[in-house]
C-alpha cells in the first residue's frame, strides 16, 4: 500500500508542476506542455495535484474540458481506489 501512496504523491506533485510551469511559458510565450501530457498526469493518478494547479496559476480555468475533466478523473480515481481499498483491506 505504501508504494500506491508513494506513486500518487508523485504523479499529483508532477501534475501540480506541470501546470505551474505551463502557466509560465504561457506567460513567457514559450513551448507550451500539450494537454494531453496534462491530461495523460491526471489519468495516471495525478489528478488531484493537476486539478489544485489549475487553480493555484489560474491556469486553463476558461477551458470547459478541463473545468469539467479534471474533477471527474478524479472522482472516477476515488471511487476506484475506495472500491480496491475494500476489496483487499
Amino acid at each position: 500500500m505504501e508504494i500506491v501512496l508513494v506513486y500518487l504523491l508523485i504523479m499529483n506533485v508532477a501534475g501540480f508542476a506541470a501546470m505551474g510551469i505551463d502557466k509560465y511559458k504561457a506567460k513567457m510565450r514559450k513551448w507550451r506542455i500539450p494537454e494531453k501530457t496534462l491530461f495523460g498526469l491526471s489519468l495516471l493518478g495525478g489528478s488531484a495535484g493537476t486539478w489544485a494547479g489549475m487553480y493555484a496559476f489560474h491556469h486553463k480555468t476558461k477551458h470547459w474540458y478541463f473545468v469539467k475533466g479534471m474533477p471527474a478523473i478524479f472522482f472516477i480515481q476515488l471511487v476506484i481506489l475506495s472500491i480496491l481499498y475494500r476489496q483487499y483491506y
